[in-house]
């Protein structure tokens, strides 16, 4: 389980278009005024990027990702404001959560087993923020006659195995919605659809061809095939819409005012 930094730079203007502003600066009030926050899947730091602008100058950040690589980049473009914790996700009991004030995570539930989200929903007692959970909806203008067949190959995929376990896939916002409200907390959450258009066509067919791949993968092999061709061919004249959840879980004590609860 993991990515290249090119894929994450190509994907990351959309993530920030998408991400939903308000539930982001309350996340930063519920860090509290001298933070450190713990970033897992960290990536190459954008969700330093999208973050740190509403937390205080002094905010710590510790940045846990797999990736030696992703790690370095994200300790030098936050210039050195960070502890790098090179780990393995799946390995609960080894992250260092201590001292935490905010938990992040960004388009990384999808790919966790529930097992993982339920045992971290136990531990937490600081809020946690997860942005851009994939929630299995697709819509594409104009329309191809294997959308549906395609999208349902590709949700069936998500829910694989990505090496710790099945992948909560498309219900990943919805099951730990529940997993924290059951833990106690009070969950807020926003929609962060990714929204392409054909400015962002070297996205789309990146996306599309990786989504024709897993469609085929989980059986669809024919309608994948030319469906794929079809949106790489056309990702200059297409809009897209690929649905994400944001979510802010605040433990007792510390809920803040929302008109984002999108249940």
């Amino acid at each position: 389980m993991g990515f290249s930094a090119e894929w994450l730079s190509l994907r990351e203007p959309a993530d920030r278009a998408a991400r939903d502003e308000a539930l982001a600066q309350q996340a930063a009030i519920a860090a509290g005024p001298n933070p450190l926050v713990v970033d897992f899947g960290c990536g190459t730091g954008a969700t330093w990027r999208a973050l740190a602008p509403y937390l205080p100058s002094k905010a710590r950040w510790r940045f846990i990702d797999n990736d030696p690589a992703l790690l370095a980049e994200a300790g030098r473009v936050a210039g050195g404001n960070a502890d790098l914790v090179e780990a393995d996700l799946g390995q609960m009991d080894t992250l260092p959560l201590d001292g935490a004030s905010l938990v992040t995570a960004s388009a990384l539930l999808d790919l966790m087993p529930e097992a993982w989200v339920a045992d971290l929903a136990g531990r937490l007692v600081v809020p946690f923020f997860a942005t851009l959970n994939y929630d299995g909806r697709m819509s594409w203008d104009p329309e191809h006659q294997d959308d549906a067949a395609v999208t349902a190959a590709f949700n069936q995929h998500q829910v694989g195995d990505k090496g710790i376990g099945p992948a909560l896939g498309p219900r990943s916002a919805k099951r730990t919605i529940a997993l924290f409200e059951a833990a106690g907390f009070t969950v807020l959450s926003a929609d962060s659809t990714w929204l392409l258009g054909p400015d962002m066509a070297p996205l789309q067919r990146e996306l599309t061809d990786g989504i024709a791949q897993a469609a085929a993968e989980a059986g669809a092999q024919d309608s994948a095939a030319s469906w794929g061709r079809h949106r790489h061919a056309s990702a200059g004249h297409t809009q897209c819409r690929i649905g994400h959840i944001d979510i802010l879980a605040l433990p007792p004590g510390n809920l803040q005012e929302s008109t984002h609860v999108l249940r």
